[in-house]
């Protein structure tokens, strides 16, 4: 990889870890914020730099460009999320090669996911896609909806439920991404309450890290803002 490219996927990294931490600490939540770095339409070398600066939570969004990285790169002890929208016909591709789900909006890809995930793997982690805003334009789980889904899940002998994600409405003002944010928070420890393995709110991108971070967020997704422009 040509070496200007790996010199500011390593400073940017450390840049943003430094932002993360500082902004947890400003919180009155304390807790530590995993950084989910997003490497959709990134190349394999440029997820290998980033591992070797110390980052090993990967995430995708399309299931063929995902898998091929998830294959090429096996050897490295990457964990590696999906966090695209899931049609049915590609579940088994996510169920044999990712460690997490965190797009799941319907019992029927949990039930997919499921099926078919080996027994001879580990449960596969998985979050509720909630659809906080009401947004005809994204996917996830209404609020209204969240328990049952929750409540199947955690009956899924090869799922564990891991908690909630969501992905805000385009072109929101900064109250607003604090007001979904916090209605999230508070579904998140509702959620806690009734399911122990509950542990993970993944919110908040590059645009929205600070409002996700303030409102309680302990997992954020950062792309661009790692490994610049797509390719």
């Amino acid at each position: 990889m040509v070496t200007k490219v790996a010199e500011n996927i390593v400073k940017s990294l450390g840049q943003i870890r430094q932002n993360i931490n500082a902004m947890a600490e400003q919180t009155t939540y304390r807790e530590s914020v995993r950084l989910l770095a997003v490497s959709k339409k990134h190349s394999a070398e440029a997820i290998r730099v980033a591992y070797e600066a110390g980052q090993r939570e990967f995430a995708e969004n399309y299931v063929q460009e995902g898998v091929a990285k998830v294959q090429q790169l096996q050897a490295l002890d990457i964990t590696w999320h999906f966090i695209g929208p899931l049609q049915s016909n590609k579940t088994k591709l996510v169920a044999e090669h990712f460690d997490w789900v965190q797009s799941i909006d319907r019992e029927k890809i949990a039930r997919r996911l499921n099926d078919q995930r080996s027994g001879a793997l580990p449960p596969l982690n998985v979050l509720l896609q909630v659809n906080i805003d009401n947004d005809p334009n994204k996917s996830g789980v209404k609020k209204s909806d969240i328990n049952a889904l929750a409540k199947f899940v955690s009956k899924c002998p090869h799922l564990k439920l891991r908690g909630i994600m969501t992905i805000l409405e385009a072109d929101t003002d900064e109250k607003q991404q604090l007001d979904s944010f916090t209605s999230m928070r508070e579904l998140y420890q509702q959620l806690q309450q009734l399911h122990p393995s509950v542990d993970t709110l993944s919110m908040g991108m590059s645009g929205d890290m600070r409002q996700a971070i303030h409102a309680g967020a302990n997992m954020v997704r950062i792309g661009s803002a790692i490994f610049g422009q797509r390719e």
